[in-house]
């Protein structure tokens, strides 16, 4: 059996769970790249990865990884995949994919111009329960959708206390819940129920004097929002969006349509049951909801870190989509198309926020 590709990682917050996965998916990780050095090389030797770096233009230059992964604070993706792609680099961009859409419209064309393969970190879409709703969507089980609804609520700054980080501040991140949870929901209900047509919403700072470290002023990213949505379907949207949700750590997706309804749950945490794969319920013509197997289950995941877990179970997935795109020489889904379309209505929800009307998402 050939190795798999080389992999070269951008940040090791979210980064951690990308290198859980990417060994999972038989990749090789040889470089990883973190300002806190110290914090890479115990890392890198947890893990036998050879390569340790404090500056991202290091790694692509010394370790020449085929695949580069950005896990760093937005407002580093678009200069580190643009970089990558122009080195004949395969690319994999987290969410969301850049500070603006007009950087993000800019990656996507360089993706498209390299023949490199790009794609954005929805990885979300790969439980088993949200494959099992996206093939039973598109087998009808719904119909023509009336009502979709989605949630996705956690409570790590849900404390007046809880520590500021850069993503209190939109210099570096962009956005603020949508961002960082909601852009999620966004790309899932695009995914399954198509593009967006309108949005109006509502947002808010919790504590306007926890300030990111080093910002010397009141924090500008949203901690919560809420949005009304219209599809280019018709369908109605409700979304919920809060990272200040005492005790939470979960999202979900209803949808209720013309044929019938789908509920689908995810816990972030270790519960009773197969809690690595979601939860699906369905009815069929006014029958009480059932629970449905997803007909492709996931394998268990092994006690640990919850990073880890989260890697093994989500992003695995999306990496063996990506090497099977690097071998057929395609682009799979989630692209950097995807992250484009999704920045796009992250920018008209911003702006509904500010307007306090509906705003139309465009096209293009």
């Amino acid at each position: 059996m050939s190795e798999g590709p080389t992999v070269g990682i951008v940040g090791l917050g979210y980064g951690r769970a990308h290198l859980a996965g990417f060994r999972a998916a038989g990749c090789r990780v040889t470089a990883l790249c973190q300002r806190d050095e110290a914090a890479a090389r115990r890392l890198a030797a947890a893990h036998g990865v050879a390569g340790v770096f404090t500056r991202w233009e290091d790694l692509l230059d010394r370790a020449m990884p085929e695949i580069v992964v950005i896990a760093t604070p937005p407002h580093l993706h678009a200069v580190i995949a643009c970089e990558a792609l122009a080195r004949g680099c395969h690319v994999l961009c987290e969410k969301p994919m850049a500070l603006s859409v007009k950087e993000a419209r800019e990656m996507a064309r360089l993706a498209a111009l390299s023949g490199r393969v790009a794609m954005t970190g929805f990885n979300w879409r790969f439980t088993a329960a949200m494959q099992e709703l996206h093939a039973r969507v598109g087998e009808g089980a719904v119909g023509r959708a009336f009502h979709l609804a989605g949630r996705w609520l956690g409570g790590r700054w849900a404390a007046a206390d809880a520590a500021a980080t850069w993503r209190m501040d939109r210099a570096q991140a962009g956005h603020g819940a949508m961002g960082d949870q909601g852009v999620h929901l966004v790309d899932l209900v695009r995914w399954s129920f198509g593009e967006f047509r309108r949005v109006a919403a509502q947002s808010g700072i919790a504590y306007p004097a926890r300030p990111a470290p080093g910002v010397a002023r009141p924090p500008d990213a949203e901690d919560w929002c809420n949005i009304l949505a219209e599809l280019e379907s018709g369908a109605q949207v409700t979304l919920a969006v809060s990272r200040v949700a005492h005790g939470m750590l979960e999202h979900g997706l209803d949808a209720w349509g013309a044929d019938g309804a789908l509920r689908y749950r995810f816990a972030h945490a270790r519960g009773p049951g197969r809690w690595w794969e979601g939860e699906l319920t369905a009815t069929r013509a006014g029958a009480g909801f059932e629970r449905v197997e997803p007909r492709a289950p996931a394998p268990p995941v092994e006690a640990g870190d919850m990073l880890e877990a989260v890697g093994r179970l989500s992003v695995a997935p999306l990496v063996r989509a990506l090497v099977e795109g690097i071998r057929t020489r395609t682009t799979p889904s989630p692209s950097f198309e995807d992250g484009l379309r999704a920045q796009i209505v992250l920018e008209a929800v911003a702006e509904a926020g500010r307007s306090g009307g509906w705003v139309e998402v465009p096209r293009a």
